[in-house]
């Protein structure tokens, strides 16, 4: 099949959706494929376009799967402003749009949100090449940005709920993370049953279990400590005044280090909360060939999401922290998927959101019964090597483009 790509993020750009697709595409052309992937340039990083990428406004790539076009992502620098966030992905979506329009018939195309406006654009895509379109939601928008409270205006979250309607109702198929985002997305569109739960998958050999004493610890001075880690995205979804409460909590322990590995929106003021804390660390984003290393270094990992935001937000790194083989303590809403998963498979603690007191109490427990903590990675490590693979995932979207493509009118 020639199958089209449409996302915001692909390899070497660091995000995580862009290492979950980069994967999939790879797969995907293992399996005889050819593939076109309309993207960005490279700007992720550092909220600006790479070095080498800037000076023009598309580039082409040729692979022998096939061919990438990246686009000018005109990054807005403050992702608090939303107005210059929604002009950035309007203006990226319409040229990436017009981009994957020319060409010769396809047999499917793939979009990712968010941004929400590439489903627009995949739809276009499709219509003009002449294939079915399915639609994947990494997360629920303009759900995510309500329950932030990044969208407060009546009339502008019913016109982004319109908008989202709008590209629901134009897939031939949407792709989800989890039961709950199924039942999210289902009850907004007028055909539930092509709401399809295909998971993020994790890549089992290339992140397992390793020495925690490596050479990450080494470099930021944590040898020897017990690490109660968070890795990941330091922005509005993450309850991640909780980790300092936690370490002011448990600041007793002479060999607790709490680590926060990342950056994003919030990572300036939870630094200046953080002020005269010795049991708290701040580490920049590492490059991605170092995440096995990184995850590896923490004893525990922290999931800690705010209040409504579980049930609309899958964070790929639930799973990575599990094949790593280490226990997560999770501060999510009740029955939300990442609760549902560290329960089915005993891979950790979860608590209610946004409860101090009981998220501090799990980091306790894990810290002074060592022998528990160990159980629960081993069992989580089990549980995704028996769970989803690159292979089957992408094997997931092949057979749904098939089915597509053999109910479509000729």
């Amino acid at each position: 099949m020639r199958l089209i790509v449409v996302t915001p993020h692909f390899t070497p750009d660091v995000a995580p959706t862009g290492e979950v697709v980069t994967r999939i595409v790879k797969e995907l052309a293992a399996r005889g494929h050819e593939i076109e992937v309309l993207t960005s340039l490279p700007w992720y990083r550092g909220h600006s376009v790479e070095q080498g990428y800037g000076g023009r406004l598309i580039r082409y790539e040729d692979t022998p799967w096939g061919r990438i076009t990246r686009v000018h992502p005109f990054p807005a620098q403050n992702k608090l402003d939303l107005v210059r966030r929604a002009a950035s992905f309007l203006g990226f979506s319409t040229i990436l749009a017009g981009a994957g329009s020319k060409g010769v018939r396809a047999d499917g195309v793939l979009a990712l949100s968010p941004p929400l406006t590439l489903g627009v654009s995949g739809w276009a895509i499709a219509r003009r090449r002449g294939a079915p379109f399915v639609f994947n939601i990494q997360d629920v928008y303009p759900d995510v940005a309500v329950e932030l409270g990044m969208l407060k205006n009546s009339r502008i979250i019913a016109a982004a709920r319109r908008f989202e309607r709008f590209c629901y109702e134009r897939a031939d198929a949407i792709s989800v993370l989890s039961e709950d985002l199924r039942d999210n997305v289902a009850a907004k569109t007028a055909r539930p049953d092509k709401v399809r739960v295909i998971p993020n998958f994790v890549d089992t050999a290339w992140i397992a279990p390793r020495e925690r004493e490596n050479p990450y610890r080494r470099e930021f001075g944590l040898e020897n400590k017990t690490v109660v880690m968070y890795a990941g995205n330091v922005g509005l979804s993450q309850s991640l005044y909780l980790v300092l409460e936690a370490a002011a909590a448990l600041a007793y322990e002479p060999d607790l280090m709490f680590v926060v590995n990342g950056g994003g929106a919030k990572r300036t003021e939870l630094e200046r909360a953080a002020a005269g804390m010795t049991n708290v660390r701040f580490v920049d984003m590492q490059p991605v060939d170092r995440l096995p290393e990184v995850l590896a270094a923490g004893d525990i990992h922290l999931v800690p999401l705010k209040r409504g935001l579980a049930r609309s937000s899958v964070p790929s790194k639930t799973y990575s922290v599990l094949a790593s083989g280490r226990p997560i303590v999770a501060s999510v809403d009740n029955g939300s998927e990442v609760a549902r998963v560290l329960e089915r498979a005993g891979a950790g603690i979860a608590v209610p959101p946004e409860d101090a007191e009981a998220f501090t109490k799990a980091i306790r427990r894990l810290t002074e019964s060592p022998d528990e903590a160990r159980a629960m990675g081993a069992a989580g490590r089990v549980f995704v090597e028996t769970w989803a693979s690159p292979a089957a995932i992408a094997e997931s979207y092949e057979h749904l483009f098939e089915e597509l493509g053999a109910n479509r009118p000729a």
